[in-house]
């Protein structure tokens, strides 16, 4: 996707703005990359954790249109970098393992990673909506937020209980 010219930022306002545009874009590249990455996923429930994050992927772009009316933005994303990133290294990763648990493992670790990119900028943006005192645009951040952080602690919960045991030790049978 070729990049937008956008206006030069120059108040917060404008980075917020711009921030959102390159949200929309990782979201979007994450909704594409999801249903692939449930499907290479060997245990149950890192499936079940991974279809509930892409709710909250829908949900998270869903919300963002919801800021592009409210701020009268053409909702053309930007094309987020970091996003693309993380998924090409994903893939990479995800090509070289053999074993299905220790491929869990790299897809849990994977997620994570974008995971807490998401955290992060998320957060920034909810604080820097509530500078503005654009309260509405805070809880949308801010609900994201909340949502990443929510996937993140079920996906700690699950490598600490299931999938970082089994690949510690996998079980490979013969083909």
């Amino acid at each position: 996707m070729k990049d937008i010219i956008t206006p030069s930022i120059t108040r917060l306002h404008d980075l917020l703005d711009y921030d959102a545009r390159k949200f929309t874009n990782a979201e979007i590249q994450l909704k594409n990359s999801l249903p692939g990455w449930i499907n290479t996923a060997n245990s149950v429930k890192l499936k079940e954790v991974l279809l509930k994050y892409k709710d909250y992927v829908d949900e998270h772009i869903e919300k963002l249109d919801e800021f592009f009316i409210a701020e009268e933005i053409n909702s053309l994303s930007t094309k987020n970098r970091v996003m693309h990133a993380l998924i090409e290294e994903m893939g990479e990763k995800l090509n070289n393992c053999t074993d299905k648990e220790v491929k869990d493992a790299c897809l849990l670790a994977g997620i994570q990673d974008i995971n807490h990119f998401k955290i992060s900028s998320y957060g920034t943006a909810a604080a820097f909506a509530k500078t503005l005192n654009m309260e509405k645009a805070a809880d949308i951040f801010h609900g994201a937020e909340v949502n990443e952080k929510q996937i993140d602690e079920r996906l700690s919960q699950l490598a600490k209980f299931e999938v970082n045991k089994k690949a510690r030790s996998p079980i490979s049978l013969p083909e």
